[in-house]
């Protein structure tokens, strides 16, 4: 009877094991999938933040158009229709300015590509599955 009860015995040890490997398989592949999300809007993040700053250098292109127009207007044809295209490069370099600000927003929002959540969860999870150490 003492041999059944060994045999039984390793067996409950030997699932048991089988156990603790299938959750840290399945930790491990969570915390993959929690990587690749952080990155994934990081990487979101910068790409706004890029298309934003096309946006805000088209229009500070369209700013020195309107500007150059401007003085050519003023210094061809002192008339008053030139004032308004000073005024809409005043527009446009004002949104132009907003836009790059946002773009900066953006940019400092995603500047780090690494994971830093997933890799302190990994941390912790090996730190909790080590154990308390003394010393």
């Amino acid at each position: 009877m003492r041999d059944g009860q060994a045999g039984t015995e390793q067996s409950g040890i030997r699932a048991s094991a089988l156990r603790i490997v299938a959750h840290v398989r399945a930790l491990a592949r969570l915390e993959q999938e929690l990587a690749r999300a952080e990155v994934e809007r990081k990487g979101k993040s910068l790409g706004a933040g890029a298309a934003v700053i096309v946006a805000a250098a088209v229009l500070a292109l369209f700013a020195v158009g309107f500007g150059l127009a401007a003085v050519a207007a003023a210094l061809a044809l002192v008339i008053d229709w030139w004032l308004a295209l000073l005024v809409v490069f005043l527009l446009l370099a004002l949104a132009a300015t907003a836009l790059g600000l946002a773009a900066r927003s953006l940019f400092r929002a995603g500047s780090s590509l690494a994971p830093t959540q997933a890799i302190e969860e990994a941390r912790l999870t090996k730190q909790a599955v080590r154990g308390p150490r003394d010393g």
